[in-house]
């Protein structure tokens, strides 16, 4: 195998067997290794997992008792990804799995370098989705001095090597901040691809239901850009 994808669950026990069937269809002419990682789901999500797993030759769990945050449970997959490349995506199905092939087929035009970060750039989206995306963008790019855009955007693929070079990285969702800021700052070869992005099949989403919970977020990707840019 040559590439290990995380994908964090919580409480997404409607979208997994849709997710493991499209990533059948989609991994099976690639060397990917798929590890869904159950963040303390409080849903049938563990049950269903034990299950259906040994369906899937390709399927690894990690099972997390308590909620380790959205990047807790990436960071959990990554330490134990089988493959010199890895990287992770959702389980929410707005993002099509086949994306994943994608990056896999970049890494092949690029010989498997390991100076090389691969990142999707959605469309498809609500204007005030982009229109948030946008502003934050033009302010992280301005505070900390590097082009970063889209920064929510996935998959998100990479070297091994690149993720032992991490310290303090975050457990929630400024993961993709962090690890987009790091990667600009090691000047690795950042490429980016186009991805649909449409809307979830089942469930709601984690933080995007209201004006308020886009303020709360705001406001978190704030206080960790400023703390970023005082470790600088």
């Amino acid at each position: 195998m040559k590439l290990s994808i995380i994908i964090p669950c919580f409480n997404e026990v409607e979208n997994i067997p849709s997710l493991l069937e499209s990533c059948s269809l989609h991994f099976q002419l690639k060397p990917i290794e798929l590890i869904l990682v159950n963040n303390g789901s409080t849903d049938e999500t563990e049950v269903l997992l034990e299950r259906i797993a040994k369906n899937y030759t390709f399927l690894r769990v990690v099972n997390l008792d308590i909620n380790a945050g959205y990047g807790g449970g990436i960071l959990k997959g990554l330490e134990v990804a089988s493959n010199d490349f890895i990287g992770w995506t959702h389980a929410d199905l707005q993002t099509d799995p086949k994306d994943v092939v994608t990056a896999f087929e970049i890494l092949e035009l690029n010989n498997f370098t390991d100076n090389i970060f691969i990142k999707g750039r959605r469309y498809g989206r609500p204007f005030t989705d982009r229109f948030f995306t946008f502003f934050m963008s033009i302010f992280e790019t301005i505070l900390l001095a590097k082009p970063l855009n889209d920064i929510n955007a996935q998959p998100t693929v990479f070297h091994k090597n690149f993720f032992r070079s991490w310290v303090n990285a975050p457990t929630d969702f400024s993961l993709d901040l962090f690890s987009f800021y790091q990667a600009r700052n090691y000047n690795l070869n950042v490429i980016r691809f186009p991805v649909l992005f449409g809307p979830r099949m089942y469930g709601l989403s984690k933080w995007n239901l209201s004006a308020q919970d886009k303020y709360k977020f705001i406001k978190r990707t704030l206080k960790y850009s400023l703390k970023l840019r005082r470790d600088l």
